[in-house]
């Protein structure tokens, strides 16, 4: 099975590095910056005792000659409307797209392109970053791949899919519902992202404050009544987790979306808040503290779009 492996980040890097190990027909399409890194130094996986350095072949946009079986989609979705153009040559008739994206809106963008059925639910569990030197830097022993059929139909190749990802370096779940488990894993990623980035601080920082395990509860609450209207309800059990993650005392967590935006770069807000913001207006769900928080982001990304730094604060 020839798999490409669209972009070369945390997530692309490290997946796509361990399907290289495991001596998968691994490609990866990236954007000409990251080539000639990955060229010059390779693809270097490191900490937690690792030094893996990968020489996998690499494409740029224009490069595609054929199609691939399995097309793992990892970028942003801030370079989702890119991505789709650029990975477009290397979609056959039998090719399958699994994208592990953060929130829904990826997947309607994809079966709009490319057909309903070309395309997988996906979600992955990893804690990795990249380095000022483009190395990808493990921080967690945690790696796990969730996939699967989005409804009914079960494509053929999803077998062979599961034989291939298996054994590769990382823990892999074929889920009968995949659909759901995106809905849970957005809840959690949109609730730490509203809690974080409104209040401008960690969790522990949050909650010590008087109301503010009232207020991180809320927003998950309100993320939860969303999934539920959309009938994708998520269960108790991830609900429970993603309450203590918003409210445990002292914890130094912070949302990805936080990191990026306390360092004035381009976020995930419309496509992790903003998006479920408009589908609980949809669904005719009320969620004020959502709404506020997608404000805020909002505010954010009109900023960077005009290459404007933050205002000084008052004297």
């Amino acid at each position: 099975m020839r798999i490409l492996v669209v972009g070369a980040g945390a997530t692309g890097g490290y997946f796509g590095g361990r399907l290289v190990q495991a001596g998968r027909d691994v490609t990866f399409l990236v954007r000409p910056g990251r080539a000639r890194l990955l060229r010059e130094r390779g693809l270097r996986i490191v900490g937690l005792g690792e030094k893996t350095v990968l020489t996998p072949p690499l494409v740029v946009a224009g490069e595609i000659g054929s199609a691939f079986d399995l097309v793992l989609l990892t970028v942003k979705a801030t370079g989702l409307g890119q991505a789709i153009v650029d990975l477009a040559p290397a979609v056959g008739p039998g090719t399958l797209i699994l994208p592990v994206l953060n929130g829904m809106r990826h997947i309607d963008a994809l079966a709009e392109r490319f057909g309903d059925r070309t395309v997988l639910g996906g979600a992955v569990k990893v804690v990795t970053t990249v380095d000022a030197d483009g190395d990808i830097v493990r921080l967690a022993d945690l790696q796990t791949l969730t996939y699967g059929a989005r409804g009914a139909y079960a494509p053929e190749p999803l077998a062979e899919v599961g034989r291939v990802l298996d054994g590769a370096g990382f823990d892999t779940d074929l889920s009968g519902d995949i659909t759901g488990e995106m809905w849970a894993k957005w809840v959690l990623i949109a609730a730490t992202g509203a809690v974080t980035c409104l209040m401008r601080g960690t969790v522990g920082e949050v909650e010590a404050v008087p109301g503010g395990a009232v207020f991180a509860e809320a927003v998950v609450a309100e993320c939860a009544a969303v999934a539920a209207a959309a009938g994708h309800a998520v269960p108790e059990r991830a609900l429970a987790f993603t309450r203590e993650t918003v409210s445990t005392p002292g914890s130094p967590f912070v949302s990805s979306l936080y990191r990026d935006l306390v360092a004035g770069k381009a976020t995930e807000g419309e496509h992790i808040v903003g998006d479920l913001v408009s589908r609980a207006r949809r669904l005719g769900v009320t969620v004020p503290l959502l709404d506020v928080a997608a404000m805020h982001l909002r505010v954010h990304e009109n900023r960077v779009a005009r290459n404007r730094p933050e205002p000084a604060p008052a004297a």
